[in-house]
C-alpha cells in the first residue's frame, strides 16, 4: 500500500458520541462508495413474506447477524425456526458477520447461547478473514491493534500491542478491530501518528455504523474512510462487501452453485452489494436492522443497489 499524506488539512471535531441516524448513514456510505466493490443488480425487487418463499431456488442460505438473526441479546421473531427449517430441508446456512471485537469463538458461543447451533465451519467473521490474509500484508515488526479493553489477540498471527493515544507511535502496523477506543483526541493522535510516518492500516471491521439502543454508533469503517480522505492513507478492508469474505464464504459451501445461494442481510452497502458482487442472490430484511422503521424504497432508489427480494422478517 502506499500513501499520500496531505499535511495542514485539519478535519473539523466531530462528536463521536453522538449517534447517526438511518439517512445519515446512508449519506456516508454514499459518499465513500467509490472504495466499495462494484457490482450488478436486478432491475427490481420481489417483495416476500419471509424466506420460506424463496427456499426452492436456492440451496444454501448466508445470514447477517444483527437485524437478521438478533437483536440486541434477543433472536429476531422466528429467526430460531427458520434457521432450523432450512436444515431438515438440506440447505446449508452460514453465518457471515462483520465481527471484529472479539475472536470468531466468542461469535459462535454468542450465537450458541442465543439458540442457534452453529458449528465453527458455519461461521465466518471479518476477523478471522483478516487474520488469514494478514500475511499478505507483510507481518515483520510490532503492530498495534485498535480494539477493546478486554481482547487478547491470540488469534492474530503477528506481535501485538494495543494502541493507546499515549506516547505510542513506534509501530509498524495498525489492525483496526473496535471503534470502542476512538474519541476525538484518540483518533486525532492516531491521525497526526500516520501522518509522521506512514504505515499499513487494516480494517478488520467495514462497517460505517452499528445500530444500537438510541440510534446507530460509528464503526471502524467510518474512521478508516475519514483517515482515507483527511490524510490519504488508503486502508485495507476485511469483510462485507469486500470479496475476502465472500470467498471463505464460498469455500464453506463447496461446490453450490453461487446463483444458488441467498445472501440475506439489513443493509444495502454491505450485505446487498457485497452479495451481489459475488454472484450471489440477495434479500434485504426490512423489519429489523439498519432500515426499520424507513422508507426502504427510498433508499434503494437513491443507490440504485437492488436486492433480488425484499422480505419484512426471516
Amino acid at each position: 500500500m502506499r500513501w499520500r499524506p496531505t499535511r495542514g488539512r485539519e478535519s473539523n471535531v466531530v462528536d463521536q458520541s453522538l449517534k447517526l441516524s438511518t439517512r445519515q448513514a446512508f449519506d456516508l456510505y454514499e459518499t465513500w462508495r467509490h472504495r466499495l466493490p462494484p457490482a450488478s443488480f436486478p432491475s427490481t425487487s420481489c417483495h416476500v413474506r419471509d424466506l420460506s418463499e424463496i427456499a426452492e431456488v436456492v440451496d444454501a442460505f448466508v445470514l447477517d447477524a444483527f437485524g437478521v438473526l438478533n437483536v440486541g441479546r434477543r433472536p429476531v421473531p422466528g429467526a430460531l425456526s427458520r434457521v432450523q427449517e432450512f436444515r431438515r430441508a438440506g440447505k446449508k446456512v452460514v453465518l457471515l458477520t462483520n465481527s471484529a471485537s472479539n475472536a470468531s469463538g466468542a461469535v459462535l458461543r454468542k450465537y450458541r447461547k442465543l439458540g442457534f447451533n452453529f458449528s465453527a465451519t458455519e461461521v465466518v467473521t471479518s476477523r478471522a478473514t483478516c487474520a488469514i490474509r494478514l500475511s499478505n500484508h507483510g507481518l515483520g515488526g510490532v503492530w498495534s491493534v485498535i480494539g477493546t479493553e478486554t481482547d487478547n489477540h491470540s488469534d492474530l498471527p503477528m506481535p501485538t500491542v494495543r494502541w493507546t493515544a499515549a506516547g505510542q507511535r513506534d509501530f509498524d502496523g495498525f489492525l483496526l478491530l473496535s471503534a470502542a477506543s476512538l474519541d476525538p483526541q484518540t483518533y486525532a493522535t492516531l491521525r497526526d501518528t500516520l501522518v509522521e510516518r506512514p504505515r499499513p492500516l487494516l480494517v478488520a471491521n467495514p462497517d460505517v455504523v452499528s445500530p444500537g439502543e438510541n440510534g446507530l454508533s460509528r464503526e471502524p469503517g467510518y474512521f478508516a474512510h475519514r483517515l482515507a480522505d483527511e490524510i490519504g492513507v488508503e486502508p485495507a478492508f476485511f469483510g462485507k462487501p469486500f470479496q475476502d469474505a465472500f470467498d471463505d464464504v464460498k469455500t464453506r459451501l463447496g461446490d453450490i452453485s453461487p446463483d444458488k445461494v441467498a445472501m440475506v442481510g439489513d443493509t444495502l452497502h454491505t450485505d446487498i452489494l457485497g452479495g451481489a458482487a459475488a454472484g450471489f442472490r440477495t434479500v434485504l430484511i426490512s423489519d429489523f436492522g439498519l432500515f426499520a422503521g424507513e422508507d426502504i424504497e427510498l433508499y434503494v432508489g437513491r443507490s440504485g443497489i437492488v436486492p433480488n427480494y425484499i422480505c419484512k422478517v426471516v
